[in-house]
């Protein structure tokens, strides 16, 4: 495939938003060993300590925020593309609206401020949460159309209305395209997002459900980001994900990896239920985020598989990392960097 607008290491800048966040600061590492100039806005000074130093010493940090327009349009000056990777992930109601300001609001700041400042290209990192749930469809695509149900959780309605403002700037010339991870894992922050999986197998959480997902590799985000801003594709949307895996299977893995007890007890619905209302009635009295809330105990039930072909068929030579290679190296990471 053609280069896009001419985009090529060491010749072109790129902006990336949330550059401290998990598949964020895997992003800036693969976009600096490729050869771009890379510049990263960060909300405080905390660095990810999983990517190499010697390559975060290459970004060129900004404080800021996608809520300041004045900030992004400085940020954006002699810029060539940009990967918009900055969200809230939460299913905590009491941080609710600022996840809602944080995706939609700041995204139709990213996208306007691409727009005004002419950006070759921006890539709008996603997640197949955009694409919603219903009950009757088990295996996703990207063509699946969002539908408004009880199903969604707020987090979802979030992404998706995000989406809604990169598809608006298409619409006015931005080049643009969106990726849509699946549940992401690798080494990371296990105190936080999806790494926090690996925590709790680490320390032997008893629970399981037989809800199916998809899991797929951090770096294989991070790679695909950047084939995404090197090849003449835009105006689409990719569902990346590598494989399904019930979250059983998942953790037996993980427990494998750690030489720990596989979980053993079933959480049904109905405990699910009790669950979440005891970590609920916990946060009242601690002031402490709960571990699990309603909406994602009821995600953990769902069964559902991602249908990653369109990756293929536009990219054949890309290749997904097997979870498990991805989840022995990962564990091996965890255990070497035990925090």
């Amino acid at each position: 495939m053609a280069i896009a607008n001419d985009l090529r290491p060491g010749k072109d800048h790129v902006l990336v938003t949330g550059g401290t966040g998990f598949l964020g600061a895997y992003i800036l590492q693969a976009l600096v060993e490729k050869g771009y100039s890379v510049t990263a806005i960060r909300r405080s000074n905390k660095i990810p300590f999983f990517i190499d130093a010697s390559v975060l010493d290459k970004v060129d940090w900004v404080d800021g925020d996608v809520l300041d327009v004045d900030k992004i349009n400085q940020c954006m000056r002699g810029v060539s593309a940009v990967v918009h990777a900055a969200a809230k992930v939460s299913f905590d109601s009491r941080e609710r609206s600022e996840m809602y300001r944080t995706n939609v609001e700041g995204t139709a700041n990213v996208v306007n401020c691409a727009l005004q400042n002419n950006i070759q290209k921006l890539l709008h990192v996603s997640s197949v949460a955009a694409l919603g749930r219903n009950e009757n469809q088990i295996l996703v695509n990207e063509g699946k159309e969002w539908e408004d149900t009880k199903l969604q959780s707020h987090y979802a309605s979030s992404k998706y209305h995000a989406e809604m403002e990169v598809w608006r700037a298409v619409a006015e010339g931005l080049n643009a395209v969106v990726i849509n991870p699946s549940t992401v894992l690798g080494f990371g922050d296990w105190n936080l997002t999806s790494c926090a999986l690996f925590k709790s197998v680490y320390h032997e959480f008893p629970w399981y459900t037989n809800g199916i997902t998809g899991f797929v590799d951090v770096r294989d985000i991070a790679k695909a980001a950047v084939l995404m801003l090197e090849n003449d594709v835009s105006a689409e949307r990719f569902l990346l994900s590598g494989e399904n895996w019930s979250y059983r299977q998942l953790f037996n893995c993980i427990a494998d990896g750690f030489q720990k007890k596989h979980p053993a007890k079933e959480a049904t619905p109905f405990m699910g239920g009790l669950a979440w209302r005891w970590e609920k009635l916990k946060s009242l009295f601690t002031g402490i985020t709960p571990l699990l809330t309603k909406e994602s105990a009821r995600i953990a039930q769902y069964q559902v598989q991602f249908d990653n072909s369109k990756m293929h068929r536009f990219f054949p030579e890309f290749v997904f990392t097997p979870l498990q290679d991805t989840i022995q190296q990962a564990c091996q990471l965890y255990l070497a960097n035990r925090q």
